[in-house]
């Protein structure tokens, strides 16, 4: 696959619009992260968040933690690979306390969007990690041309589903064509974008679902992760050591 020189940037980035009396969920926990770098990615053109043709990295986001509280703590402190879910604000270098949410709960704040992105949205990008996802592309050291370009198709699938408007089936969705009236919606170029839709289309509710949370600042980038594996055994250990003592107590 060919790829044009093009000039990075470490954003997904815009002008935040205020748009009041959007009620917002109470927050699951708080993670203290810092954008630090990329894992596998590599750059594209894209039409998003009011943007026009902007030049963008788009792939895993590094995140470095060094706090929580809540659902935060499940992620030890240290790198987090992620992908950002709105090209409206920017990815902070600084350290800052996001909350945890759910993923249909964001992005926040909606002011471009309108809206939370819902839990049809929040179930397609759960079964796109969870079908497609590789931590081959996470980490701080080289990486190939084929994981670059596969993280990059990933990052435009997670897109195409945030931004534009649910299509009538998963056939509907084209990562190189904006489907959605007015100023929302997403379309990008110079990148495997067969790939992307391929993966898309695949998205029927029969594949793996992945447990994911969003990072979310109001004013800068949301991100969206996955609940580590062993912690998510961890915690389902303990609630069913928790069900088997209230069926314990219940029969005494």
């Amino acid at each position: 696959m060919l790829k044009l020189v093009k000039i990075s940037a470490i954003f997904c980035a815009a002008v935040v619009l205020a748009l009041p009396g959007i009620a917002e969920a109470a927050p699951l926990g708080t993670v203290d992260i810092a954008h630090t770098g990329q894992g596998a990615y590599d750059t594209m053109n894209v039409w998003a968040g009011g943007h026009e043709g902007i030049t963008g990295n788009a792939g895993v986001y590094m995140l470095d933690k060094s706090g929580g509280t809540g659902e935060g703590n499940i992620w030890p402190n240290g790198p987090i690979g992620a992908f950002c879910i709105e090209w409206a604000e920017m990815a902070s270098s600084s350290t800052l306390t996001y909350k945890v949410i759910m993923p249909e709960d964001g992005p926040l704040p909606t002011s471009f969007l309108g809206a939370p992105m819902g839990v049809t949205k929040a179930n397609y990008l759960e079964e796109l990690w969870g079908r497609y996802f590789s931590p081959a592309w996470v980490g701080s050291g080289a990486f190939s041309n084929y994981y670059n370009y596969q993280a990059e198709a990933f990052a435009a699938a997670v897109w195409e589903i945030v931004h534009e408007d649910l299509p009538i089936s998963p056939l509907g969705w084209d990562v190189t064509v904006d489907g959605t009236a007015g100023s929302r919606g997403f379309r990008a170029e110079y990148l495997d974008a067969s790939t992307a839709n391929t993966w898309l289309h695949s998205l029927n509710g029969t594949g793996p679902m992945a447990n994911l949370r969003v990072f979310s600042y109001n004013g800068q980038q949301d991100f969206i992760a996955e609940v580590p594996e062993p912690a998510t055994i961890a915690l389902l250990g303990l609630g069913g050591m928790l069900s088997l003592l209230r069926r314990k107590r219940a029969t005494t």
